[in-house]
């Protein structure tokens, strides 16, 4: 992989999905025009296994394709992309607490925690600046 280029824009809003809400089911992930997201899995032994998506916050455009399929403003159906409603848009100075609290299991978070929640931080403090 090569460098990435620096943001020209950070988003107003960021997707997040709720972990405990999120089945796996990649709705999201089929729909999702950057590919931003991504399947976390893990295995607890031999009898079960987590999955949920989760967004990379640095690629995240802010589009809310996720959360509902594009309509003209006229047409009052509004059609979600995630059956689960796992998935919401948030301020992005609000995502580092959201993340942290909806965004894995607290180990996960835990575990992840600069990737997650401090990637969230870091663009609340270049939105701020702009």
């Amino acid at each position: 992989m090569g460098k990435k280029a620096p943001r020209k824009k950070v988003p107003k809003e960021l997707a997040v999905i709720n972990a405990d809400n999120c089945t796996g089911c990649e709705s999201c992930i089929e729909v999702c025009p950057v590919d931003c997201i991504t399947m976390i899995t893990r295995s607890h032994g031999v009898k079960s296994v987590q999955a949920w998506c989760e967004i990379d916050l640095d690629r995240c455009v802010g589009c809310e394709v996720c959360v509902h399929i594009p309509q003209k403003k006229t047409n009052p159906y509004e059609l979600l992309v995630c059956p689960w409603d796992a998935i919401e848009m948030v301020a992005t100075e609000d995502v580092a607490h959201v993340v942290a609290q909806i965004g894995g299991p607290p180990d996960y978070i835990a575990d992840n925690w600069d990737r997650l929640v401090g990637t969230a931080h870091h663009l609340a403090t270049l939105r701020a600046t702009k």
